[in-house]
């Protein structure tokens, strides 16, 4: 459905079919004054998602505030790279402890819970809204996921070489470029996307903490900008924990998601 489509049909609360097979019905002076003030919302550019209240994402429905980042269509590609590493192992009856750093709306977490149920599944987010609605997500989408708040790894009691995985789309936009970005981005929280001068600075905390939590020969999977690529292999690199073994494109062929392994 186009968002015309979509908007119609969740404020008169009916199918599309239903839209177009019963367009000449009158609508009452709310809907048309609701429709009215949506459509407006809309033309402003506030994104459709936080209009509908929800959005889909790997086959789910997730909530979405102004707290939280909207799931982009292009992070399904880091879920998918966990969910083969995971599908590979799964006859084995391994099951995984997974961590999400900066989870947001908990669209990374819940989808591995759904699609993992036999993993532990951990997220960590900075923001107190934003875990409010992953819980809320979590709930929604009928999953355990433990969530705690904490400034990347600074908060928390977490044991060391504790997970199998790390995973997380991290903020990656330089400051000086956030206000030349679309104006819908700008209905977003800007801690979600603020990666400081040159829009390496969570990958640079990431890639430098994660170690002592992660198992020998664990796996780091992260979601990287456009044109970021040589830039966070170089960190990884100088890091001389981590072995780059994969990186995999997104649909429209753009580098998106990087997976490294510690050393044993």
């Amino acid at each position: 459905m186009n968002e015309a489509e979509l908007l119609f049909t969740e404020i008169l609360d009916c199918d599309r079919a239903h839209l177009y097979l019963k367009k000449d019905l009158p609508l009452n002076k709310d809907k048309v004054s609701l429709i009215s003030s949506v459509f407006k919302r809309r033309v402003l550019g506030e994104p459709l998602p936080y209009i509908l209240g929800k959005t889909e994402f790997m086959g789910l429905e997730f909530k979405v505030t102004k707290d939280v980042l909207i799931p982009r269509q292009e992070t399904e590609v880091l879920v998918e790279t966990v969910l083969k590493i995971m599908y590979g192992v799964q006859s084995t009856g391994y099951s995984a402890k997974i961590l999400d750093l900066g989870t947001g709306s908990g669209c990374i977490a819940v989808s591995l819970a759904k699609h993992l149920p036999q993993c532990q599944i951990d997220a960590l987010d900075i923001s107190d809204g934003a875990l409010a609605v992953a819980r809320e997500n979590a709930k929604l989408n009928q999953v355990k996921v433990n969530f705690i708040q904490s400034d990347l790894f600074h908060n928390t009691h977490l044991g060391p070489s504790a997970y199998d995985i790390i995973v997380s789309n991290p903020p990656y936009v330089a400051s000086q470029d956030l206000k030349q970005l679309q104006v819908e981005i700008s209905y977003e929280p800007s801690c979600a996307l603020d990666a400081g001068k040159d829009g390496l600075d969570f990958y640079k905390r990431i890639i430098n903490e994660s170690p002592k939590y992660l198992k020998p020969e664990g796996l780091l999977i992260l979601e990287i900008g456009f044109r970021q690529r040589f830039f966070i292999e170089k960190i990884l690199q100088d890091s001389g924990v981590f072995k780059i073994i994969e990186l995999i494109p997104d649909y429209n062929n753009i580098e998106r998601v990087i997976v490294a392994k510690k050393y044993g």
